[in-house]
């Protein structure tokens, strides 16, 4: 019998595509990389004589089966170099870690440390300055909306909304003044006198915010201008001292104390910048007489006093001239002689009695239509009156329908009036029963008619 000497079939063996690895394994083998001093790379014959048992057992596929596992072994060499400096920056992420070990243990701490000298007296105006804060703060308080609250929003911090503001306390019967738009968002929904429209934080000896409910007195939006009332202890009440604003000069220092974007009992320092502004108030009406001040004047510092050197009241803060909605150096007050002629008034009988006509004047792009470029066209006279009584005449139509043009004011007292906002400004200053003497221009002639103011409504 002959022995026949005989293999195994061969068996088949699929050619395979090089392993692709995870990011796992690209990250340990990367890891191990950096501790390893070289990777020797094997030559051809090194590569042939680590595959033959490979060959023997897989027969002519074995040469293909090494080529594979060699792909696969350089793919994985690769993988490791790229990822050597991804892990290095893992490692040494941190550009301040190298500091952690800086140092100079033979340096006594106390040779490190300047000397801290005492700051000693203040400044004679610096001194000043801090009485005069300290003796007004008392007299300054916060003032919030009851119809808007603080919001948290989603960053964690409080939102103040407008109506937020400030004002001072004006006598020992618990009178706060303010402007009207710090609180018009409740005068708005048609608050009467003694409804309750804010909360007024006074501000205590000891240092602690007392709240309070402030009721309306009353409001004059023309002015801008706010009484309300707190039921506070006479030990928290501090009025203020009211200065006269016809005294003021260009250029002498004036301070600011109120409640900008929440932060109560701020003091700002500046100068007197310009006198007689035009206000236009955020109630959408002029103010005449204003006080320009640089005074630092933001959101929240509506309705506080404007104070002199010497601490007394020479205006209300009430709005800035700014197009980023923060102080830009630009601010105005509302004069303390408007506020000592308003407020009495809203207090006695909860309302501006305020001295007119009673006639109605053209705008100024209807007067600017019918070609009336200075002064206050009259458009109607109120029957009976005492402008008509005079003898003021109004603008009317013609038989053939054209427009006959009124009078039209061109001076009061011999004061200039140039628009409709002049003649109001100029009439501001009197009294009702007061007379003056009207200039008014009538077809091509000048006349003067005198008469005397009325009270007029709002």
């Amino acid at each position: 019998m002959a022995l026949l000497a005989c293999n195994p079939p061969p068996q088949q063996v699929r050619s395979q595509a090089p392993r692709s690895f995870g990011r796992r394994e690209v990250f340990l083998d990367g890891a191990s990389s950096i501790f390893s001093r070289t990777v020797a790379l094997p030559s051809s014959e090194e590569k042939e004589a680590s595959l033959p048992s490979m060959s023997l057992q897989s027969g002519h596929h074995g040469g293909v089966v090494g080529e594979n596992v060699w792909e696969s072994a350089l793919l994985s060499s690769r993988r490791m170099l790229l990822a050597s400096p991804a892990v290095y920056l893992c490692l040494h992420c941190s550009r301040y870690s190298s500091a952690l070990a800086l140092g100079e243990p033979s340096v006594a701490v106390e040779d490190v440390t300047p000397p801290v000298f005492p700051s000693g007296p203040l400044f004679p105006s610096e001194e000043r300055i801090v009485e005069l804060f300290a003796k007004n703060t008392y007299s300054v308080v916060n003032i919030f909306d009851v119809t808007l609250r603080p919001q948290l929003n989603v960053t964690g911090l409080v939102e103040v909304p407008e109506g937020n503001g400030s004002g001072v306390v004006w006598d020992e019967n618990g009178h706060v003044v303010t402007n009207y738009h710090v609180v018009g968002n409740a005068l708005s929904r048609n608050s009467s006198p003694g409804q309750v429209v804010a909360r007024v934080n006074i501000l205590a000896s000891e240092g602690i915010q007392k709240t309070f409910e402030g009721k309306l007195i009353g409001a004059d939006r023309a002015k801008d201008l706010a009484v309300l009332k707190v039921d506070a202890s006479l030990d928290l009440l501090k009025p203020i001292n009211v200065g006269q604003s016809s005294a003021l000069r260009v250029g002498q220092q004036c301070l600011a104390i109120g409640n900008p974007f929440g932060f109560d009992h701020t003091l700002t320092v500046g100068v007197i910048s310009g006198l007689n502004r035009d206000i236009f108030s955020q109630t959408g009406v002029t103010i005449g007489g204003g006080i320009q001040t640089d005074a630092a004047i933001n959101p929240g510092n509506s309705g506080g006093p404007l104070l002199d050197s010497k601490g007394n009241l020479i205006g209300i803060n009430t709005a800035i001239f700014t197009r980023t909605g923060t102080s830009s150096g630009v601010g105005f007050a509302i004069p303390s002689s408007t506020v000592l002629r308003i407020v009495p008034q809203l207090i006695k009988v909860g309302k501006v009695v305020r001295a007119g006509l009673n006639v109605e004047i053209a705008s100024d792009l209807i007067a600017n239509q019918l070609n009336v470029r200075n002064g206050a066209l009259v458009l109607q006279v109120i029957g009976n009156s005492l402008a008509a009584k005079a003898g003021l005449l109004p603008t009317t139509r013609g038989f053939a329908g054209n427009i006959v043009l009124g009078d039209i004011i061109v001076a009061v007292n011999e004061k200039p009036v140039r628009s409709k906002a002049e003649l109001f400004k100029a009439l501001d200053d009197y009294s009702v029963g007061e007379k003056i003497a009207l200039k008014i221009q009538r077809g091509s002639e000048i006349l003067e008619l005198p008469l005397a103011l009325e009270e007029i409504s709002e």
